[in-house]
């Protein structure tokens, strides 16, 4: 009887009378996850520049060995409280500066280059790919965030879109490093066999070039899938895969006025209230279209672009890592096959549509 009795009546007067941290050592809890995170990164950064020294380019990117490896530290080891701040805040925080600066590789002019009918077109594939992926998942079984990281990750540009629906929907890291691992694993089997599709559907290098741009997941992949076709598909294909990507903003703006009805059942009851702002609009994605929008009016120094672009790509890389590092194996594994059959699905829906598209718009 003693012990509760003195224990109950000094938890509050002892929360109470504790001071808030100070910033300083909210930064400094933030530094062995974070110091693990980079190693990680470093050590994905090195196996990826042994890949390309090897075989003359990397099979498995940065960011896909980062999470691999990742979650294989996590397998054989559970962080302890001293590293789960830095890893949270490299899961979530940087993840979200990281799509911030994805703004700056987009601007109007690119847009407007494309012309109103492929832009629409472009427009129409991002929509029906998102509901057939959605809908593939949910009849396969997957819970619905997983489904929409997936579907999002198919429709849009793999990784980024997946990272930035996350923090939208609220899905869990094991299910966005899920995600991103099999997305990534079969865009590579894409960008190595979508090359020889050229001659057998008897495509031109300007059709390919669309093709590729809607159907491949990362601009870098796009490169690798269009360069072996020629110059005019390269150009073609990038351009295609920018005013996708552009179709992120759009999206994560519906699925945050649709997250609310993605809560749990203790939420699903409560009155219908209209969220603030901020929770209609993620600050992240705010900052993305004010990148761009820097970017399209010219306030963007041209130098600054391309190390823009290489924070961004370090600090996904670093994310990635982080979402690795709380990633539990076992759980991810149970969840193999269905994500699997969804992801390979929802990829041949993609490129139906897109060849659908090209012969529909008339694309010489």
């Amino acid at each position: 009887m003693t012990a509760p009795t003195r224990i109950i009546p000094e938890a509050p007067a002892a929360t109470a009378a504790t001071p808030p941290r100070s910033i300083s050592a909210e930064l400094l809890a933030l530094v062995p996850g974070l110091l693990l995170c980079v190693g990680v990164t470093l050590a994905a950064i090195a196996l990826a520049r042994i890949e390309a020294a090897l075989f003359g380019h990397a099979w498995l990117e940065a960011l896909v060995l980062a999470i691999l490896l990742g979650t294989a530290l996590r397998s054989a080891w559970t962080p302890s409280a001293r590293w789960r701040p830095g890893i949270a805040f490299g899961a979530k925080t940087l993840l979200e500066i990281a799509v911030v600066l994805l703004g700056a590789s987009l601007s109007a002019a690119t847009v407007l280059a494309v012309g109103p009918a492929l832009l629409a077109g472009i427009a129409l594939l991002v929509a029906c790919a998102l509901v057939a992926g959605y809908g593939i998942g949910r009849l396969l079984g997957l819970p619905p965030r997983m489904a929409i990281l997936i579907a999002s990750g198919n429709a849009i540009c793999g990784n980024s879109a997946i990272a930035a629906v996350a923090p939208v929907i609220g899905a869990e890291a094991r299910d966005v490093a899920t995600s991103i691992a099999f997305t990534a694993v079969l865009g590579v089997v894409v960008v190595l066999g979508l090359p020889f599709l050229a001659p057998a559907l008897g495509f031109s290098d300007t059709q390919y070039g669309v093709l590729a741009g809607m159907t491949v997941y990362a601009v870098p992949q796009v490169l690798a899938a269009t360069a072996p076709i020629g110059a005019t598909a390269l150009q073609v294909g990038t351009l295609v895969k920018l005013v996708r990507v552009l179709m992120l903003g759009p999206v994560v703006l519906v699925l945050s006025l649709l997250a609310p009805r993605q809560r749990g059942p203790a939420e699903a009851g409560a009155a219908p209230r209209r969220p603030p702002l901020h929770r209609l609009v993620p600050w992240f994605i705010l900052g993305f279209l004010a990148t761009m929008a820097l970017r399209s009016f010219g306030l963007l120094p041209q130098g600054l672009l391309a190390p823009i672009a290489m924070v961004a790509g370090l600090l996904t890389v670093i994310s990635m890592a982080a979402l690795g590092l709380g990633v539990d194996v076992r759980v991810v594994a149970r969840a193999g096959g269905r994500v699997t059959a969804t992801v390979s699905l929802s990829l041949l829906v993609l490129g139906a549509i897109g060849i659908g598209l090209i012969r529909l718009l008339g694309i010489a």
